[in-house]
């Protein structure tokens, strides 16, 4: 039976990451998953967590401190502050026994830019591998986050194996694949030794996830995660979608569906 995580940058944002936490248990979900959580003291994080019996999958790197910043680690000049965020969120995953760490890259382009992403992402790797987590980085579209520096699997697969840390793994996100490729399928199975996590929302409107029956141009989520299962696929995917009702419980037929 497939698995869920809930992704709490996305659902029940209203709340506090712990009472997110509960709601999340409270609505079947079998994990949960963050963005920020550093405005929440990170015990009454892992007080929700050990209350519910949930599991944090893990969190991001802080955006920075600029305006329209969205990570660092790709930055040139910037790996100082970089390099902080990573000890930051190191240090919170470590506080609640987070699964991973997200790297985030930031907007930029280039060699130089290439060269320091790979050069943080082996300081977050040594860092992760002393607490057994570990580190993913990725891809997102260009239409929702332009000129981000990581945007197609194909460039993560061939900064992970430069960056060759047993550690270092790609978070699949079939919602960016679509709108970058054009497809997920095929993106899963080229990819799928070096994904560390999966995340999923509709094509349309990056609501709750589906099948294709009657929507053309979306994502079929029951072929998606029978393809998953069928390569050996067991932890909980990520529900990182924009609920499409009013309260986040209205949205939640999908899961039973395609459970």
């Amino acid at each position: 039976m497939t698995r869920f995580s809930a992704n709490l940058g996305f659902l029940w944002r209203d709340l506090s990451t712990p009472d997110a936490i509960r709601a999340a248990s409270a609505a079947g979900f079998d994990a949960v998953e963050c963005h920020w959580p550093y405005d929440d003291d990170p015990i009454s994080v892992r007080t929700a967590l050990d209350d519910t019996a949930m599991t944090m999958i893990g969190l991001n790197t802080a955006r920075g401190s600029r305006p329209g910043d969205a990570g660092l680690a790709a930055m040139p000049g910037r790996s100082t502050e970089a390099r902080e965020l990573i000890d930051q969120a190191v240090s919170y995953a470590d506080d609640i026994n987070a699964k991973y760490v997200h790297v985030m890259a930031g907007r930029t382009s280039g060699h130089q830019a290439h060269d320091t992403f790979v050069d943080n992402l082996r300081y977050a790797a040594e860092l992760t591998a002393r607490s057994e987590r570990i580190v993913v980085i990725e891809p997102l579209n260009h239409v929702d986050t332009p000129h981000y520096f990581l945007h197609t699997n194909r460039q993560a697969a061939e900064l992970i194996r430069q960056v060759d840390r047993p550690n270092v793994r790609l978070m699949f996100d079939c919602y960016h694949s679509f709108v970058t490729e054009g497809q997920v399928l095929a993106e899963i199975e080229t990819h799928f030794g070096l994904i560390g996590h999966v995340q999923c929302a509709s094509a349309l409107g990056r609501a709750e996830p589906r099948t294709a029956t009657g929507a053309s141009g979306d994502i079929d989520y029951g072929a998606v995660f029978s393809l998953l299962t069928d390569l050996g696929w067991s932890e909980p995917i990520g529900a990182e979608y924009v609920p499409s009702g009013a309260l986040v419980e209205d949205t939640l037929g999908w899961m039973s569906e395609l459970r």
